[in-house]
């Protein structure tokens, strides 16, 4: 394949590419707003369930190693 027809091909996959993009439903700005807002809050919640998980957990594997010699 020379290079003017490989540069052919790709002029039409990046056609190709652009008439796909154009099909997408694109959300809007609330939409975007609201679910990045969902997922940092949930995030958040989650790490404090961890932390709280893991300042109880800790003490309990240390009394734990050191009763049973670790």
């Amino acid at each position: 394949m020379t290079v003017a027809e490989r540069l052919r091909t790709f002029r039409h996959f990046l056609g190709e590419v652009r008439k796909e993009a154009d099909k997408v439903t694109w959300p809007g700005r609330d939409e975007v707003v609201g679910t990045t807002t969902v997922v940092i809050v949930y995030t958040a919640l989650v790490g404090v369930f961890l932390f709280l998980v893991d300042a109880a957990v800790t003490p309990l594997f240390n009394q734990l190693f050191t009763a049973f010699g670790g």
